[in-house]
């Protein structure tokens, strides 16, 4: 499983012109089930993400993870996470799950991340999405299990 985290100030998706889910301060986590994923790879990443001590504590040190903040998590499904532009100017996506298995996967992982007591709003698997942010630092982190 692949992710981008980005800790944001607030986020928010759309879905033909619609908010579907939105969030103050917290994470914005742009997720990919990736081919070959072992079936505890959702519960482990939600463990490693909620964990993550990158919000700053009263020092200005980046020592508090988000459920220590209190903040909310925006997960989007992202298959071109898995995106392989080795070879030519046209990425390739076989990296992927396939959507049934990456449809599950990303249903796993936002239950997980509420198993952790994390606020989750969400996109929607497959869909056409506009996703905002205001990048807070910024601090963007590629986290793999």
């Amino acid at each position: 499983m692949r992710a981008l985290v980005q800790r944001v100030g607030r986020a928010a998706v759309h879905i033909e012109g619609d908010v579907a889910g939105e969030i103050g301060e917290g994470l914005l986590i742009l997720i990919c089930a990736m081919a070959g994923d072992a079936p505890e790879a959702p519960a482990k990443m939600a463990a490693k993400i909620a964990k993550l001590r990158i919000f700053k504590d009263e020092a200005g040190k980046m020592n508090r993870a988000l459920r220590d903040t209190g903040g909310g998590a925006l997960i989007v499904s992202q298959f071109t996470l898995a995106g392989d532009t080795s070879r030519g100017n046209r990425p390739g996506f076989s990296a992927a799950a396939p959507p049934a298995e990456g449809e599950a996967a990303y249903k796993a992982f936002i239950a997980a991340m509420r198993a952790e007591g994390i606020r989750v709003q969400t996109g929607r698997f497959g869909a056409d999405m506009q996703v905002s942010l205001v990048n807070d630092g910024p601090v963007t982190l590629w986290v793999e299990v």
